[in-house]
């Protein structure tokens, strides 16, 4: 009779096992980088375009001339908004601008989920312009708190707003405190 040689089975060696493994980490970082990306894409597609946000604007500014704002006004009067600390004072404002010097940097389509006398919760979005003539927008998901309401000019407004991002960050801060008066 004769003997067949078996073939042997070889083992894998450490450094296949090496390129596996990193082969796996590799694949599974670049998943979670592209679903960052399209947490960043959804919150850029959901901010409002230029001329919506000018709309919405202008209609805030009809609903506080209707409302009659002015003066003072009655005790526990809820506190209003005067964005740049002199603009038209509304109430619930949708949109607020953060950087007053430029206008690099505003918050728009605002929800308010709490308004009282004391301080004012919602979520919006915080548009920051990086480019010439605000031609490079970026758009962030936050969580906005007013505070500090005072009298200003003889109306109560708040003079405080925190921005608490909710994902990506601009400049890798996670709040930032700006005053509105």
């Amino acid at each position: 009779m004769t003997d067949r040689a078996v073939p042997r089975r070889r083992r894998v060696g450490v450094r296949t096992l090496l390129l596996v493994v990193g082969g796996v980490a590799v694949l599974l970082l670049g998943g979670v980088w592209v679903g960052h990306g399209m947490d960043r894409a959804s919150a850029v597609s959901d901010a409002p375009k230029t001329a919506r946000a000018q709309k919405a604007r202008e209609e805030q500014a009809e609903r506080s001339a209707a409302a009659g704002f002015g003066g003072a006004g009655a005790a526990g009067e809820l506190p209003v908004v005067r964005d740049c600390g002199y603009g038209e004072p509304l109430r619930e404002p949708k949109i607020i601008t953060l950087t007053c010097a430029t206008g690099a940097t505003v918050a728009s389509d605002i929800e308010w989920d709490e308004y009282t006398a004391d301080r004012a919760e919602g979520t919006g979005v915080v548009q920051v312009s990086s480019g010439a003539n605000g031609s490079a927008r970026t758009a962030f998901r936050a969580r906005l708190t007013l505070s500090a309401p005072r009298d200003v000019d003889g109306t109560r407004a708040f003079t405080s707003l925190e921005v608490a991002y909710t994902g990506l960050t601009p400049a890798g801060k996670t709040t930032e405190t700006y005053s509105i008066a």
